[in-house]
């Protein structure tokens, strides 16, 4: 079954222009107009593919520097040497689901293979400079995103943060916009007293947030990446600044879908890429009661490290 389809369209995301025919609602449309794009989309059959390369009983599969992603009630995904995306969608296929994995695990496999390191979590815009909120799921990251854009400071990105040095002398790290979206559970809803009835559920409880007035469509300069966990023995908040081994292995934990790396044979890249980023900017990490801690406090506190450091 054919996703519908429209005139090809051309997007950027993380930095890149995407040329897709298929039409990506969640995207924006670039204004500049390149005669090649740096990533393709397209639809093709890969159920022999799969077969032949694909892990029949798991999700992933792996050839050479192909990545192949199954999704049931989807589709069957192939990312390319880091320029091309071809979706094979299931009869009867959500497209909204397939859009999903598409600008998720695909875009961060994609990432990789053109080596711009993922990190998962959101990021927000403060004063000129990016800052990136990581963790395990449930640790707040988009709750503390949300509160920050309720505050004036727009949303960079959500779930997938691309970082990429600067291609000029300084080779300063930048966080590269992704789209304005934001992915947030109701129980997030319920913390920032917020009504989810207008907002479009992607599945189970999790619902598309669209912030177009409140995105950052440029790329920033990072200022820093706070590590958010939930400690059930913890009973005040503390946060502290990491550096050395500490600081690596927080980027190296924190990257999103890092188990693919090894299958990419991208470990030494991996590495070199968290120590580049650790020698470069502040990371911290902020341990907080798993309940009883206010979004409004832990907002404060992340404040507090922003203007110390400035």
């Amino acid at each position: 079954m054919l996703i519908s389809k429209s005139v090809d369209m051309m997007y950027s995301v993380f930095g890149l222009t995407l040329q897709s025919e298929i039409e990506l609602q969640e995207l924006l449309p670039t204004l500049a107009q390149p005669k090649t794009a740096d990533v393709t989309i397209r639809q093709g059959d890969l159920k022999n593919d799969w077969k032949q390369h694909g892990d029949l009983t798991g999700h992933y599969g792996f050839n050479d520097r192909e990545f192949y992603l199954y999704v049931p009630d989807a589709a069957i995904f192939c990312v390319r040497e880091g320029r091309e995306i071809i979706i094979s969608p299931h009869l009867g296929a959500n497209e909204k689901l397939i859009r999903l994995y598409l600008l998720g695990t695909c875009m961060g496999a994609l990432l990789m293979q053109r080596r711009t390191l993922p990190l998962h979590g959101s990021a927000i815009a403060i004063n000129g400079k990016a800052y990136a909120f990581v963790g395990d799921s449930g640790a707040g990251k988009s709750t503390t995103a949300a509160a920050f854009l309720e505050h004036g400071c727009p949303l960079l990105s959500d779930d997938v943060v691309a970082l990429s040095a600067s291609s000029d002398s300084m080779n300063i790290p930048f966080i590269y916009p992704a789209y304005p979206q934001q992915k947030l559970w109701q129980a997030s809803f319920d913390i920032l007293g917020k009504d989810s009835s207008c907002s479009q559920i992607l599945y189970d409880q999790k619902y598309a947030v669209p912030v177009h007035a409140q995105f950052c469509s440029d790329p920033m300069p990072i200022g820093g990446v706070f590590e958010l966990v939930k400690d059930e023995q913890a009973e005040t908040i503390h946060i502290s600044a990491n550096g050395g081994l500490e600081s690596i292995s927080i980027l190296m934990n924190n990257t999103y879908r890092s188990f693919l790396i090894p299958y990419f044979g991208l470990t030494r890249w991996h590495f070199a890429a968290a120590v580049d980023l650790a020698s470069k900017t502040k990371v911290y990490r902020i341990i907080r009661p798993a309940a009883g801690c206010t979004t409004k406090s832990l907002k404060g506190l992340i404040m507090e490290a922003i203007q110390e450091e400035a």
